[in-house]
């Protein structure tokens, strides 16, 4: 096994790899966010059915956001507004996944809302996963997370947890500073897919 690192060490990753890159990265984030509310905007004046589909597309919408950050964590390339749509590109996969994923844990908070909650961070590398593996789908990129995140759940609820004050200070600032902490918060994850990822490959001798 690699060595453990803290959340401390993935926060301080992230924030060197977006200094001096914040315009374009929150520029991304106001687009993703416009982008959602809109078509939440549109679902919900048009009755459930709408409102049904606007779930569906919310996944492909994250899928992007995740990847995009994901890519820009490891070339350091400028994110593109195209990215956001990658999802859309591989629409019956991401789907597919998604609402699995979404059943298990429903199934899952259905026994009590740890259960559930411990479920959310087993499946919390499912996007990443298929992005690298675009064979990989439903129950594969499933189990696949579940076995990256053996032994480092609790790692990731200590770093999200290091999250409340940031989330707090976009809370006070009505959602102004969302725009700053929501691209901090998911290139930290980026960085901590890496680390996952580079740990199960060494315990599989990948």
């Amino acid at each position: 096994m690699i060595m453990e690192k803290n959340a401390k060490f993935f926060r301080n990753a992230a924030w060197l790899q977006l200094s001096g890159n914040w315009t374009q990265v929150v520029l991304f984030t106001l687009v993703y966010v416009l982008i959602a509310c809109v078509i939440n905007a549109v679902s919900m004046a048009s009755g459930v059915a709408s409102l049904l589909l606007s779930i569906f597309v919310a996944f492909h919408l994250q899928y992007g956001y995740d990847v995009s950050i994901l890519g820009f964590e490891r070339t350091g390339e400028k994110v593109k507004v195209e990215g956001l749509f990658d999802g859309f590109r591989d629409y019956g996969r991401v789907l597919a996944t998604s609402l699995l994923m979404a059943l298990y844990i429903f199934l899952w908070t259905l026994l009590l809302i740890v259960p559930g909650i411990i479920k959310g961070f087993s499946y919390s590398q499912i996007y990443y996963i298929m992005r690298d593996n675009p064979e990989m789908k439903n129950n594969a990129a499933i189990e696949r997370s579940m076995a990256m995140m053996d032994g480092h759940k609790w790692e990731l609820f200590c770093l999200m947890l290091s999250f409340i004050g940031w989330i707090l200070l976009g809370i006070i600032t009505l959602g102004i500073a969302m725009f700053w902490v929501v691209p901090y918060m998911s290139m930290t994850m980026a960085n901590f897919y890496e680390y996952v990822k580079d740990d199960y490959e060494s315990r599989i001798g990948a």
